[in-house]
């Protein structure tokens, strides 16, 4: 039975499931009710960050433009442009057995593609959620649910994986920011253009 997590919360992943290695990050959320826009299309990213809690270069920074690692150790599995259909939008594996020794957490984020031109925020995103579960046997490890209410952020830290000694763990993050991916990026070192 999976962890239902709340904001905040930590939990060890590969405590209870010794040799956990391979893990598969799921997003999911619901189309888009409202009259604005169209169909939301939110893009899920993992930046992977060293000790100072920022990206070593560009490349530690996973998304629809760029799928995989250089390591192989976290590859996104696609772009969902609506959010249609049941289960995970979204999906990022990892690899844990092959996160760079320099990387000690993967902060997974959400922001909605054109938010501005779009006129959407993730106040009106409903049902979105992280999920973790274990990719050799499909068994779902923990899901937080992202019920509180954002009213103007056009990105959003989910969670984070986490090193603490040789454990993993995960930290149900739920930080909203204004400014899309390009806030994103500037918080954690990324260079945009």
């Amino acid at each position: 039975m999976p962890v239902n997590l709340r904001k905040g919360q930590k939990v060890s992943l590969t405590k209870g499931n010794p040799g956990l290695q391979h893990v598969v990050v799921g997003l999911g959320w619901d189309v888009n009710q409202f009259d604005t826009g169209g169909d939301f299309d939110l893009d899920a990213a993992a930046f992977l960050l060293t000790e100072s809690g920022k990206v070593s270069g560009s490349g530690d920074f996973v998304y629809y433009g760029a799928l995989t690692h250089a390591s192989g150790s976290v590859c996104h599995l696609g772009d969902n442009l609506t959010g249609a259909g049941e289960g995970d939008d979204e999906q990022i594996r990892v690899d844990l057995s092959r996160v760079p020794a320099n990387v000690t957490r993967i902060a997974f984020t959400v922001t909605i593609y054109e938010s501005e031109e779009r006129r959407q925020n993730f106040g009106q995103v409903n049902n979105a959620f992280i999920r973790i579960y274990n990719e050799d046997n499909g068994e779902e490890l923990l899901r937080y649910d992202l019920g509180e209410d954002f009213s103007i952020e056009t990105a959003v830290v989910f969670g984070e994986l986490y090193k603490n000694g040789d454990e993993w763990k995960f930290n149900a993050v739920g930080n909203g920011y204004q400014g899309g991916l390009a806030a994103l990026c500037a918080s954690y070192g990324v260079d945009v253009e």
